[in-house]
């Protein structure tokens, strides 16, 4: 979608239902002028005597108001986004990235973190600082959670309302920029988590400037944005222009779209294939790959499909499906949405077809569910997997990992099925050697209201749920915000080093053996036992074999042992014996 007029000038800006405009640029009103921006795109205004260069602090003033609004395409905002704006030059950055080549998402290991809670600064420069840490545990892509801005001093990411800024606690835009080029220095991609779905509730001006919002239909997080009424075009281009702003301006490398099934957009071109065609063309541009996946929880493999098969034609789409039937099958786990994934038949499925509900009926919806991938237009690699993750740990009641609850045992069985699936494997920050800290809630609102508000709601939805209100953390508590940061220190001791030794062997592993992420969806042969508790699987030349069981197994092999979580586990007479809760790789 191209329209006559976007925003180009300066300080253009989209604002249809003001009757006048002005732009406040250091200290100096400027009336602004109406520009036609053709067919569907009327309503921009511009100040063609503002400044024209130098770093200017500005913000608009509508209709005779005296409280000037920041710009919602605002690049900086460095005393938060109730205060002015200030001009940022993307270009200033002189980039060192000149020999990276990129990444492809087949092959492929992801690490998602926060980067207020993954080092103590938290900060995108103390970020860099790890990521020596993160090439050598064999991680190709980091994934940052969204940095755009938002109200407070630390929160999740996921109420932002100031999309084109980094939030400035972070470093502003010229950190973010650093980062990406030490990433690629490094030899790893990066991927930012971006929400187009809905916006946070404190600093949210985009309704004064015009039909951002479609008020009266919301989504779980509020009013959803409007992709298809009355103006969506120009709301439409400012979605892609922010994706576009990452993929172009900042040299990322992927994009991860947040809850892309809380879209609400009936128009013949969905805006996921609009983001699909996007990616595609800065690919081209570039000559780099951009890899763009879908969080949705449809199961629609419609998502993935070519644009040409009548798909959207993303690179990959979470599965949950994965997340869910790993989880219970170390846990043991099954209250609430986990209730149909209680056996090993199910992660059989799931690591065979990609889905469990592919059609199915599904018990926590109380209707059937998903559709079949067909096998023929993708391949595995665009299911992106993993047995932990910022919403599966956080919004559990108490934000505890699984390692805060299992023993080595279970942990490396969840490690093995992540790192050796057919999948995209994900890794969630601290996951590698067992954090002992929590991932919770948290938030820091500076109004009295919406905190009260925010922590009475949490404990509501949990006390739903049968949980002792006691045990939920105020998510404004600013201790809730600081358990969740890791505690690097005991990374390297104990069951922790152990643990992360497993990582990285099999991270390597998955390097030096193609057909584990190579193969596609027919090359993957799965047996299991549900009374014995033990499942193996095999792609190629590789088979891996997992025993869930208190109880020691023995099963027929050929071949030698590439890997095991238990040092006992070696071939004998054309058999393996499996340790309680161990699992083995083995070359056959």
């Amino acid at each position: 979608m191209s329209l006559t007029h976007h925003g180009s000038g300066r300080f253009d800006v989209w604002a249809p239902e003001a009757s006048a405009v002005s732009l406040l640029a250091n200290g100096q009103q400027y009336p602004m002028k109406q520009v036609s921006g053709g067919p569907g795109a009327d309503g921009w205004w511009s100040a063609p005597d503002a400044p024209g260069d130098a770093e200017v602090d500005y913000g608009y003033l509508l209709d005779g108001d005296t409280n000037p609004l920041p710009d919602p395409r605002s690049r900086r905002l460095p005393d938060g986004v109730h205060a002015l704006s200030r001009t940022y030059d993307p270009g200033s950055h002189t980039w060192q990235d000149a020999g990276w080549r990129g990444k492809e998402l087949q092959g492929s290991v992801i690490y998602e973190l926060h980067v207020g809670t993954f080092t103590p600064e938290g900060t995108l420069d103390a970020a860099a600082g790890k990521l020596g840490y993160l090439a050598e545990l064999g991680v190709d892509y980091v994934e940052l959670l969204p940095v755009n801005g938002f109200n407070g001093t630390h929160n999740w990411g996921y109420d932002g309302v100031q999309w084109f800024a980094v939030h400035e606690g972070y470093g502003g835009p010229a950190a973010y920029q650093r980062f990406v080029d030490a990433a690629h220095a490094a030899g790893m991609g990066v991927i930012q988590d971006v929400v187009y779905n809905h916006l946070g509730p404190s600093g949210n001006y985009l309704s004064r400037f015009g039909p951002y919002l479609k008020h009266g239909d919301a989504n779980t997080w509020g009013d959803a944005v409007n992709l298809d009424a009355a103006g969506s075009d120009v709301v439409r281009e400012y979605i892609l222009d922010n994706a576009a702003l990452w993929l172009r301006d900042y040299h990322v490398d992927g994009l991860r779209l947040d809850a892309v099934h809380a879209f609400r957009d009936e128009r013949a071109v969905h805006l996921l294939e609009e983001f699909g065609a996007l990616g595609d063309a800065i690919a081209a541009e570039t000559g780099l790959p951009k890899t763009l996946i879908a969080e949705s929880d449809l199961n629609n493999p419609r998502l993935i499909y070519p644009r040409d098969a009548n798909g959207y034609g993303l690179a990959g789409q979470w599965s949950d499906d994965f997340h869910h039937a790993v989880h219970v099958n170390v846990s043991g786990e099954t209250a609430g949405y986990y209730g149909d994934f209680g056996s090993l038949k199910v992660l059989a499925k799931v690591l065979k077809d990609g889905f469990l509900h592919d059609g199915s009926y599904s018990s926590f919806r109380g209707r059937h569910h998903g559709r079949p991938i067909d096998t023929s237009l993708v391949h595995p690699a665009a299911l992106v997997v993993c047995n932990q993750n910022h919403d599966q740990i956080g919004n559990r009641a108490t934000g505890d990992r699984l390692s805060q609850s299992l023993s080595y045992g279970p942990l490396a069985l969840a490690a093995v099925l992540t790192l050796t699936s057919p999948f995209t494997p994900m890794l969630f920050m601290g996951e590698e050697y067992g954090a002992s800290t929590p991932w919770q809630f948290f938030t820091s609102h500076p109004e009295p209201e919406l905190g009260k508000a925010t922590a009475e709601g949490r404990i509501r939805e949990f006390e739903r749920m049968g949980w002792d209100p006691a045990v939920v953390p105020d998510p404004q508590d600013p201790e809730t915000f600081r358990r969740s940061k890791l505690n690097w220190d005991e990374a390297l001791e104990g069951h922790h080093a152990r643990l992360l030794s497993l990582y990285r062997s099999l991270t390597a592993l998955r390097r030096e053996h193609p057909d584990l992420a190579g193969l596609g969806f027919a090359e993957t042969q799965v047996e299991f036992d549900d009374d014995a508790g033990w499942l193996r699987f095999r792609r190629g030349s590789v088979e891996v074999l997992l025993n869930f069981a208190s109880e020691a197994v023995r099963l027929g092999v050929g071949g030698t042992v590439l890997l095991s979580t238990d040092d006992a586990a070696q071939p004998d007479g054309g058999s393996l014996n499996l340790a309680p809760w161990s699992a083995a790789i083995v070359q056959v």
